[in-house]
Order: C-alpha cells, then sequence, then structure tokens
C-alpha cells in the first residue's frame, strides 16, 4: 500500500518527482515559508492600517515574530522532523531573533537611510518601497539564512535521512 508521500508523488509530473524527492525538505520548508509569509503579510498590514501606522518597522517586526512561531512548529512536526525533546527551541530562537533583524534591514535602509517615505516621496511609493524592501527583499534573505542556519544549528538530529521510513521508500513508478 503506497503511502500518502507516494500518492501524492505519482500526481505530480514524471520530470518533477526525482527533484522533489531528492529535496524534500527544501520543498517543505518552502511550503511552510510560504504559509507563513502570507501570515506576516496580513498581521503587518493589520498593524500597519491601524495601531503601527507611523512605525513599520514594528509592524514587520511583531508580523515576523508571530510567523516565526508558527513556522517553528510547522517545521518541527513535518520539514525537519526531529527526534527527541525540545533542545533545537535555544538554537532556533538564537537563529529567529537574527533573522527577524535580517528581515527588518532593507526595510530600514529604505525608510531611514534613502528616505523613501513621505514627505520625500509619495505615500504611494512609500508603501510600494515598504512592500519591496520589508516583505519581498527582507524575507528571501532571511530565508535563505534561516534555511541554512535551522539545517546546520538547529534540526540537526533527524531521523535516518529526516523523513519517516515511508518517505524513505522508493519513489513510485511511473503511472500510465
Amino acid at each position: 500500500m503506497p503511502s500518502p508521500t507516494q500518492k501524492a508523488l505519482a500526481k505530480v509530473p514524471g520530470p518533477l518527482r526525482p527533484f522533489l524527492v531528492q529535496h524534500r525538505s527544501l520543498v517543505k520548508f518552502l511550503l511552510v515559508g510560504g504559509t507563513c509569509f502570507v501570515l506576516t503579510l496580513v498581521i503587518n498590514y493589520g498593524l500597519k492600517l491601524t495601531v503601527c501606522g507611523s512605525k513599520p518597522v514594528v509592524a514587520l517586526t511583531i508580523a515576523t515574530a508571530v510567523a516565526t512561531v508558527v513556522s517553528y512548529l510547522l517545521n518541527r512536526a513535518w520539514s525537519f522532523r526531529s527526534e527527541g525533546s525540545h533542545k533545537e527551541a535555544i538554537p532556533f530562537i538564537v537563529v529567529s531573533a537574527i533573522a527577524v533583524g535580517v528581515n527588518d534591514l532593507p526595510l530600514l535602509a529604505s525608510r531611514y537611510v534613502f528616505n523613501l517615505r513621505e514627505p520625500n516621496v509619495t505615500h504611494f511609493t512609500q508603501e510600494v518601497a515598504d512592500f519591496m524592501s520589508g516583505m519581498i527583499l527582507g524575507t528571501l534573505v532571511a530565508m535563505a539564512f534561516r534555511y541554512w542556519a535551522m539545517k546546520k544549528f538547529v534540526f540537526t538530529t533527524t531521523k535516518a535521512s529526516g523523513e519517516t521510513a515511508d518517505e524513505q521508500a522508493e519513489p513510485p513508478a511511473r503511472v500510465g
């Protein structure tokens, strides 16, 4: 009986299967990251449009911190499947704190180094610059840092190859 992972892989176009099998922790990490990106976006703009209207870096920091907690839970349970206790919590907190700072740097530079804020630019330009620097550039740089640091320092003790026995099985044969 094929596992749920094997059933899902059977629906993927043939040329993509080897990549997905070989890089399954990266694919899972990216899915978790995408979910947390949307969460960060919603919280960030919710805060910017209400209580943090004049403090965009604070809004982004809070949003990123909340999404980081969700990311930890999802990555620990699914992407990296650690064994044992919660011994990775302290390194995770350290890596995450650094990553929140990395995520904030492009927005800080946009707002306070390049002065892409009102009254120097239009409100529309300010918001586009905030989105591109904080949500896009900051997230991409922090994501690359997090993936490297999580594998290197946090989720280091994994089952055999980081997957369950079902997921270690051979990829399913080509269907149809």
